[in-house]
């Protein structure tokens, strides 16, 4: 659920999701449709669809219980080299190296200073300093920290590297520290890719087309277009239609005597 989306939005939905499905078994149990529901308001709708087919496939192929390694948990829906490495490290103690984006600009600017590097030059300086053996930090406490300081200390735009605990060792903080030079701060970050504009998207749009099917058994595709589009004209059946067929192939939706459907 947190991936890209913002933890206030998060929490009340994965309570919500938490009290309706409280067990893979029960998540794997119900319809699809029901799981595209409840994840109203929380956008990117295909991760509801793997989030389904990931619990039926655990109670189908793992006896109901989550893989611990990283490997087999990349190998089910949905989950790519970042989740599987965070629910390894959080969930079953492992010692990988676990990098979202606070991660990579605290870890950036510790080693590199305000001359970031591309974000694969970084992975190998995340094993290195894993913990060790010994060590009273374990992965998950290490990560944790990380990501909380990169959180609320050394954001993207505006470091606070005056109450940074890593001030002494870190190679951007002489100059950053005294916060002149924002766009200095902002070059300093990995690149990561940015995104397009959302509104008049595809994906804006399959977002309308299944948030008109989370509130009816079936629509036809002419009741459908004036809600999908503001300006809806029978020329836009087509696009109209190869958006659903989209929307069909992705688990999202279902044709059923020429109606359109949640699965």
């Amino acid at each position: 659920m947190l991936q890209q989306t913002q933890v206030d939005r998060t929490v009340p939905k994965f309570l919500e999701f938490m009290a309706r499905f409280p067990t893979l078994s029960a998540l794997a149990d119900s319809p699809a449709a029901d799981v595209i529901r409840l994840w109203s308001g929380m956008g990117y709708n295909a991760r509801a669809v793997r989030l389904h087919k990931l619990a039926q496939l655990v109670m189908s192929e793992h006896g109901g219980r989550l893989p611990q390694a990283s490997q087999e948990l990349r190998a089910l829906p949905g989950i790519g080299p970042y989740t599987a490495s965070a629910v390894a490290c959080f969930a079953y103690g492992a010692s990988e190296p676990v990098l979202d984006t606070n991660v990579y600009r605290v870890l950036s600017r510790l080693a590199y200073g305000v001359e970031a590097p591309s974000r694969g030059a970084l992975e190998p300086l995340a094993a290195e300093l894993l913990p060790g053996a010994g060590d009273p930090l374990d992965a998950s406490a290490w990560h944790q920290g990380l990501m909380d300081i990169g959180a609320t200390i050394c954001t993207a735009a505006k470091p606070s590297c005056m109450l940074c605990p890593l001030r002494d060792n870190c190679a951007a903080a002489p100059a950053l520290q005294d916060g002149a030079s924002r766009s200095l701060a902002e070059s300093s970050v990995p690149y990561a890719p940015k995104q397009g504009r959302f509104e008049g998207s595809r994906r804006y749009y399959r977002g309308r087309v299944i948030e008109a099917l989370r509130g009816a058994d079936s629509i036809s595709v002419d009741d459908l277009g004036p809600l999908v589009y503001k300006d809806y004209a029978k020329d836009d059946r087509e696009r109209l239609g190869v958006l659903i067929d989209g929307l069909v192939k992705d688990g999202l939706a279902q044709w059923i005597d020429g109606r359109v459907a949640l699965p």
